[in-house]
């Protein structure tokens, strides 16, 4: 059974940084495209970022490009999210999930289609 499990968000002032985790399980990390998505109270879902394992393409909504970045540890099967210079506007629940070629992150894809999600994790940008 494929499972993610993602951690830490946290309280962080305006400027600051924040490294979210997301450990797959279940299937390696090689066969899986691994997206990074946020929902802010009274909002939808949207996505942030994706790692496409299969050509190694990243990508980013433009709201967060220059300050987020996407790796991963393929030894680990864990997929990190670097966020820097962090702003109030980025305070959500961060989720993580397999969205398959990262093509809703490339607008092929509806997020409703994806059907594998970690918990969540709250990042709260504030000072």
């Amino acid at each position: 059974q494929v499972q993610l499990v993602a951690s830490g968000g946290g309280l962080v002032k305006p400027g600051g940084s924040l490294r979210l985790s997301c450990v797959l399980t279940g299937q390696s990390l090689n066969l899986n495209s691994i997206g990074w998505f946020r929902q802010a109270p009274g909002k939808e879902r949207e996505g942030v970022s994706c790692i496409n394992h299969a050509d190694g393409m990243t990508y980013y909504t433009d709201p967060v490009k220059g300050r987020f970045t996407v790796s991963s540890d393929v030894d680990e099967n864990t997929v990190y999210l670097q966020m820097n210079f962090l702003q109030p506007e980025d305070t959500a629940v961060y989720y993580c999930a397999v969205d398959p070629l990262c093509w809703v992150l490339q607008d092929k894809w509806q997020i409703s289609y994806l059907e594998t999600w970690g918990q969540g994790t709250q990042v709260t940008v504030s000072s």
